[in-house]
C-alpha cells in the first residue's frame, strides 16, 4: 500500500503544470483601446487602429483622432 502511494507522488512530480486558463480575446483588445485613449496620442491611436482595424473599436479610436485633430 504504501509502495503505492509513493509510486503516484512521483508521477505526479514529473507532470508540468496545468495551463492557464486562455485570456479573453475581446478584453485584451479592450484594454488596449483604453490604454490608447489614455496616453491620447495620435501615434497610440493610430497603432491600435493598425492592430485592431476591424474591432468594433477601432470606430471608437478613429472618433478619437478626429477630434484630435480639431
Amino acid at each position: 500500500m504504501v509502495e503505492k502511494a509513493k509510486a503516484e507522488d512521483s508521477s505526479k512530480a514529473g507532470r508540468a503544470p496545468p495551463m492557464p486558463m486562455a485570456r479573453d480575446p475581446a478584453a485584451a483588445v479592450a484594454e488596449e483601446y483604453e490604454a490608447a485613449r489614455r496616453k491620447g496620442t495620435r501615434e497610440a491611436l493610430e497603432l491600435f487602429i493598425a492592430r485592431h482595424g476591424d474591432d468594433p473599436l477601432a470606430a471608437q479610436a478613429r472618433a478619437e483622432l478626429k477630434r484630435l485633430s480639431r
